[in-house]
């Protein structure tokens, strides 16, 4: 029973990481800097509800009952969601988005590479149907991030910015929570010491590229992977549950 919590706590961490961050993603539409980016975009939050609805039925499948995707998604509390805290913070203007995306692409590669040879079938399975899209969201990323840093002057200052208020979350994506290390023990999830020497050498390189400078501050103390959020994820629930909670079990 313990390993089955386990597994179960595991799927919702991953898809957390994706429902937030394609949340995030989801309030740019019609609002990107041009009709190519824009699109792109929004396919990039289609690519990431894909994987949430694929742990979130692996989940539901474990928990067995009446539980299914929508109730795992849209009916817990706060304190019940266990995304990092970085897909959290807000879209305050194109560079933040793309710092970002791309500091948790470079992340997600390394992880789903890592959790397509995971001993759990299904696991191994939606890391495999995945990677494909998370190397495009990576490319995607990594260019707009050498083009706003080699910009003009204004998209470079702005790029900056955003790494030095994003880059102090990146600490938490390697903090090793205890159902991780269960997980990683038995098989199935991924070693995330191993991530994060590949991580750094890969986001580096292309920050160099950039010609920007990974900023010099302490690591800020994160513990949204243990359920302890940001007042930014309170906004986004409101919006994301908003429909469920209004009209319970609701069908289109």
């Amino acid at each position: 029973m313990e390993k089955n919590e386990n597994l179960i706590h595991y799927l919702l961490m991953l898809g957390d990481n994706s429902m937030i961050l394609g949340h995030r993603l989801s309030e740019l539409c019609g609002h990107g800097p041009n009709l190519e980016t824009d699109i792109a975009l929004t396919n990039i939050s289609l690519d990431f509800f894909g994987q949430v609805r694929s742990y979130f039925q692996y989940a539901a499948q474990l928990k067995g009952e009446d539980f299914n995707e929508d109730k795992i998604a849209f009916l817990r509390n706060e304190r019940q969601y266990y995304n990092a805290t970085l897909l959290e913070q807000e879209n305050n203007d194109f560079a933040y988005v793309i710092v970002r995306q791309f500091l948790f692409d470079a992340f997600h590669k390394e992880l789903l590479e890592q959790l397509m040879n995971s001993k759990d079938t299904t696991i191994a399975a939606i890391a495999t149907k995945s990677i494909k899209e998370c190397r495009y969201h990576l490319r995607f990323s990594s260019e707009w991030l050498k083009r706003l840093g080699n910009g003009t002057e204004e998209s470079h200052q702005k790029a900056q910015l955003a790494l030095n208020d994003l880059y102090v979350y990146c600490h938490e994506l390697f903090a090793e929570s205890e159902v991780e290390r269960k997980m990683k023990e038995s098989g199935i999830g991924a070693d995330l010491d191993a991530i994060k020497h590949n991580y750094l050498a890969i986001i580096h390189q292309l920050i160099a590229e950039a010609q920007l400078k990974i900023p010099e501050t302490i690591q800020r103390v994160a513990k949204g992977k243990l359920g302890f959020h940001s007042e930014k994820l309170g906004y986004i629930l409101t919006e994301l549950q908003y429909m469920q909670r209004a009209y319970p079990d609701m069908q289109w």
